[in-house]
């Protein structure tokens, strides 16, 4: 028999971590995007033309890659690759550990380079170096004893394969920037870039998709055949541009892995446009328009990066094509999964402890998801004025609107624990009273 997203659902509650493990990386992530969004506006002159270094624009991006997106895909894959792998992640002591080394290292990260201290970006760089390697040996172990979900598992491979590049190549711009060697710049943050926007995140989004999806549409899986092939392509359109990183390959050669990537892109929202048209619950409501905004951010970012392949280097495009991936892809599409997902595990959690347990939507806070939703959208536009016009007062305004926007979800992240807590202990009294 296929299998569907209700049957995921099912699957989910024998596999569930504490609520408390995933709910941690979440609540840091929403924290780090308010951060991100104020870091942009502090940095607004020079963002439009970013040309490297640190400052405020990395510490901005940092905070998005490392403490948005990258803490969320930490706590949601330790989460939901074992339901669909069917095997269990074991302690849950470990990814606590994750969360004390990973969460105050990328606060510190993120502080010594917006201060321009080499030192402090050092010293934060080993705790957050080895919560990661640490995240990755746990997601590895799952992934080796698993024997379902073939696609996920090639897509979590290639993951952390990336991954393992990402960090390397972290660690010698590291050590260059503290000037304990001399690696050449241009190849190592192509290489960290490639490997860490569209290797590591844009493997765990796309492999993610195939538990995700299914589970908020109650719709069939997609077949092994095409995940597979999607991770296939993916594989090697990122293995693709290895050659002009670190040869020094002239750009056009990018375009061949681009033709790859857009191929599986093609192959993986069609799928997902079959998930949704086939699954009992259809309307996905603000959740699955953030989504499709993320995956025209994908498409777009493709693009970008095709002509900045065709036409050389054209100042300020290279840039525009990490913040469209980073912003317009991977955020919106994290945002979109986190206002389900979110209220998805306190509801899972929350089932059997009573009779009536809370549902989804009652732990949701509607009017701070749409304050969020309408604010990203804006901001997302004003960013994108801002880059093409190299206007820094675009993107104060940018960082202006997505700020308030970031606030808004720390205010749905904050109700909805209020409103797990409050059902926890409505099903303590009500267990109490009948004992």
């Amino acid at each position: 028999m296929k299998p569907s997203g209700a049957a995921f659902a099912l699957g989910a509650r024998g596999r569930l971590l504490p609520l408390s493990i995933p709910m941690r990386f979440f609540g840091a992530a929403a924290v780090f995007h308010v951060f991100a969004w104020i870091a942009l506006g502090l940095g607004a002159a020079q963002v439009p033309r970013f040309a490297g270094g640190t400052g405020w624009p990395l510490a901005a991006l940092h905070a998005a890659t490392l403490g948005v997106l990258a803490m969320s895909a930490i706590g949601a894959s330790l989460q939901l690759v074992p339901v669909a792998t069917l095997q269990p992640l074991g302690s849950w002591r470990t990814p606590v550990i994750v969360w004390w080394l990973y969460t105050p290292g990328v606060a510190l990260l993120v502080a010594g380079m917006a201060a321009q201290q080499p030192l402090w970006i050092a010293l934060a760089a080993a705790p957050v170096i080895a919560a990661l390697l640490i995240y990755a040996a746990l997601l590895a172990r799952n992934l080796a004893g698993a024997r379902s979900m073939a696609g996920v598992r090639m897509q979590g491979w290639l993951a952390l394969g990336a991954l393992v590049v990402t960090l390397a190549s972290a660690a010698a711009m590291v050590a260059t920037w503290a000037g304990w060697a001399a690696w050449p710049r241009d190849g190592l943050l192509m290489l960290h870039i490639v490997s860490a926007v569209f290797g590591f995140m844009g493997a765990l989004a796309l492999g993610l998709s195939n538990i995700l999806l299914p589970m908020f549409a109650l719709g069939p899986v997609p077949a092994d055949r095409t995940q597979l092939a999607v991770a296939a392509l993916c594989a090697a359109a990122w293995l693709g541009c290895m050659p002009v990183a670190l040869a020094g390959w002239p750009h056009e050669a990018l375009l061949a892995p681009l033709a790859l990537a857009a191929v599986a892109v093609a192959v993986h929202l069609r799928s997902m446009h079959a998930v949704w048209r086939a699954g009992m619950r259809r309307d996905g409501g603000g959740s699955l328009r953030l989504m499709q905004l993320g995956w025209t951010g994908l498409c777009v970012s493709l693009l970008g990066a095709a002509a900045w392949a065709w036409g050389g280097e054209r100042e300020g495009l290279a840039v525009g094509v990490v913040v469209c991936a980073v912003v317009g892809w991977l955020m919106s599409f994290l945002f979109g999964v986190l206002q389900r997902i979110v209220p998805f595990l306190a509801s899972m959690h929350l089932a059997g402890t009573s009779r009536r347990a809370p549902t989804p939507s009652s732990l949701t806070d509607d009017k701070a998801l749409t304050v969020h939703r309408l604010a990203h959208g804006v901001a997302l536009a004003l960013l994108a004025l801002g880059m093409a016009a190299d206007s820094a007062l675009a993107v104060t305004a940018a960082a202006a609107v997505g700020t308030a926007g970031a606030l808004a979800f720390v205010q749905f992240m904050a109700q909805a624990l209020r409103r797990t807590r409050a059902a926890q202990r409505a099903a303590t009294r009500l267990r109490d009273a009948a004992g």
